[in-house]
């Protein structure tokens, strides 16, 4: 029996750039459901009378389901498949955005966790299948990765309040028009579900080793720690620009400069980080232009605007370096979903207690130093666990060793 012929070049090529199109689109949706809340989180507040510790508790909700969930991504694409394991998370996403802005209370927190659990499994998968599929392009697709995720949370800081505004809408309205940002990458995706094989019927490796192995733990804290970092300025950049005294427009839209800023690094700092075998030095730099844009936010008045560059800017970078180290810690794809999974179910578990912690140092405290001061610590921690990560490593392939990059 003869092997099917493969398909001409020409079509091949463009059955990839397809791909990556479609990538990139699912991409932009891991990022509008959680960043939209912030620009309308002072009215959430005013309309459900959420205290500052209840509303941390909601924008830090759908990271801890990205923690909690992410273990089950594997599994689902071992079972069905990655194409269609993130196509059943895009249903979900776009169930998610309907819930959410249904009506009561408890539809908002019900909506919420839909949301996460759908945008969990796309943050495990998305990583393992560039590493299946791009593995000669890993530092251009994880920059488009990055860079996706990152202009996704842009729109959304940018845009939700004034289109809302535009068309008269008030916090449920403004939240489910991003559903349609959904539905246009669900659309997109359906091709490559067709086109996909089935997985065969096998069973899995298991993630058992990675847990015993310290380069794992050193890429999980850094992914944990940089994610607590983002989602937490994220969830109160607004608030402390409008204690500030700038205008909830303005604080969105400095918010949405934030995440265009992020843009840069997301892009660029995957591709230098696959230049070299190790990557501290970026690290390194990463770190402090972090710390620099943190001072800048709360504690130099007048400096907002450069300050949010420097920092969205850096959080982006190190959004891009810790997924580059997934994908160049991993030998291969199957290590490389494991390992993705492993430092998203533990990193962003972690992550979650951002947002809740800033709300609670807040209102404990009715000021902004000791969150600014708790968020100076994580920065110093991240980079620590970041020039670990970036040594010249694998993790180890099913109880070997850890070995250098050959």
């Amino acid at each position: 029996m003869s092997l099917p012929a493969a398909p001409p070049p020409a079509r091949a090529r463009a059955r990839a750039w397809w791909f990556g199109v479609a990538i990139v689109l699912v991409a932009a949706n891991m990022r509008p459901a959680v960043v939209g809340v912030a620009p309308v989180l002072a009215e959430i507040q005013a309309s459900e009378r959420l205290s500052a510790t209840t509303a941390g508790i909601l924008t830090a909700l759908p990271v801890l389901c990205f923690g909690l969930l992410a273990p089950a991504a594997p599994l689902l694409a071992r079972r069905f498949g990655i194409e269609r394991a993130l196509l059943t998370a895009l249903v979900v996403l776009c169930v998610g955005f309907v819930v959410r802005s249904s009506g009561p209370l408890v539809a908002l927190f019900a909506g919420t966790v839909l949301v996460g659990a759908a945008i969990a499994v796309g943050n495990v998968l998305l990583p393992s299948l560039i590493k299946r599929d791009f593995a000669g392009r890993t530092g251009l697709m994880t920059g488009l990765y990055t860079m996706a995720i990152t202009g996704g949370a842009t729109l959304a800081a940018g845009i939700t309040v004034p289109v809302a505004q535009a068309a008269g809408l008030e916090w449920r309205g403004a939240l489910l028009t991003w559903v349609l940002f959904a539905v246009v990458a669900l659309s997109c995706w359906v091709p490559q579900v067709r086109r996909a094989p089935r997985p065969a019927r096998r069973g899995g490796s298991r993630a058992d080793g990675l847990w015993r192995d310290a380069l794992a733990w050193q890429v999980t804290a850094y992914m944990g720690l940089q994610s607590l970092s983002y989602f937490a300025v994220m969830a109160w950049l607004p608030a402390v620009l409008i204690d500030r005294g700038f205008d909830p427009v303005t604080a969105g839209w400095l918010l949405s400069l934030t995440s265009a800023a992020g843009v840069v690094g997301a892009t660029v700092a995957p591709m230098l980080a696959t230049r070299g075998r190790e990557q501290r030095g970026l690290v390194v730099v990463v770190t402090g232009i972090a710390g620099l844009g943190l001072v800048g936010v709360f504690a130099v008045t007048g400096f907002e605007v450069p300050a949010v560059v420097l920092l969205g800017a850096a959080q982006s970078a190190a959004l891009g370096l810790s997924l580059t180290f997934v994908a160049l810690r991993a030998p291969d794809a199957g290590h490389a979903a494991q390992l993705s999974g492993m430092a998203q179910s533990v990193g962003y578990v972690v992550a979650a207690t951002g947002p809740f912690a800033v709300g609670a140092l807040h209102d404990a405290t009715g000021g902004w130093t000791m969150p600014f001061a708790l968020l100076l610590v994580v920065l110093a921690v991240q980079g620590g666990s970041g020039v670990l990560a970036a040594r010249d490593r694998l993790v180890r392939r099913h109880g070997s060793a850890t070995a250098p990059v050959t």
